[in-house]
């Protein structure tokens, strides 16, 4: 096996933000702004883009980046990124998801890192800035043992708040280990293959969330931290507020 590579995942349908990927934002794809943004934070890695659809294949390519078209039946980006390692041969995986264009250099080194300890898995997550993103089921809550490992991926609101009926005031909210999950991971390169084979969990089914598959089968999940600014593009809003960030930024 090779050293460790980034790979994205690009899939060019979307279903609360039709074709997102090539969504145009000062004149670029969104999924440009976030190649070139890989390409400036970690140039160490190799960088790669597993796609399933030659209008994405000829957006990255045509810019200078390296592509893998990938079958279009993948049920998760994870096997999308497993069938394009199988190619690439890395020893190790980092996985950006194609709408972060703010991904930062320490959020990737960090990943690096913790893949190159004990756990099969590794992601991150931040600390909730407000309640309404912790009460909302698009903004995927994560909590951890002592030791960083996940215990539970949900979309629901956790931790529970008992002593006040499941309503978050300000004090708990700021008290308690709130965490939102971020959508970057990286794998050892024996889980990527194997990814595909693990039963799927009734747990995952629920949530509709595909790390739970990896702790339903026995596994374990490195969580880092990191309080790098963020904005995930899911729908249409979410590229006005990252449109809104690059007109302050300049």
């Amino acid at each position: 096996m090779g050293p460790t590579a980034i790979i994205v995942p690009c899939r060019l349908e979307s279903t609360r933000f039709p074709r997102k990927l090539l969504h145009r934002i000062q004149g670029r794809p969104l999924l440009l702004w976030v190649a070139e943004r890989i390409a400036r934070q970690a140039p160490e890695y190799p960088l790669y883009f597993a796609v399933d659809h030659e209008l994405l294949h000829d957006c990255i390519v045509s810019a200078g980046f390296r592509a893998i078209r990938t079958r279009s039946d993948h049920p998760s980006g994870t096997d999308r990124i497993a069938e394009a390692n199988r190619e690439i041969g890395a020893g190790a995986v980092i996985n950006v998801q194609a709408d972060e264009p703010l991904v930062s250099a320490r959020q990737i080194r960090r990943l690096a890192e913790l893949i190159g300890g004990p756990a099969e898995m590794a992601t991150l997550a931040t600390p909730f800035q407000n309640r309404a993103d912790f009460y909302n089921p698009n903004q995927v809550k994560v909590v951890c043992d002592h030791a960083g490992r996940a215990l539970y991926f949900s979309r629901s609101p956790i931790p529970y708040a008992r002593e006040t009926g499941g309503e978050v005031n300000e004090a708990w909210f700021k008290a308690a280990p709130c965490h939102k999950h971020l959508g970057l991971y990286a794998y050892k390169a024996d889980l990527l293959q194997r990814f595909a084979q693990l039963p799927v969990g009734r747990l995952e089914q629920q949530e509709r969330l595909e790390q739970l598959r990896v702790l339903e089968n026995g596994l374990t999940i490195a969580v880092g931290l990191t309080d790098d600014p963020t904005i995930g593009v899911d729908t249409p809003e979410d590229a006005q507020r990252f449109e809104a960030w690059l007109g302050k930024t300049g």
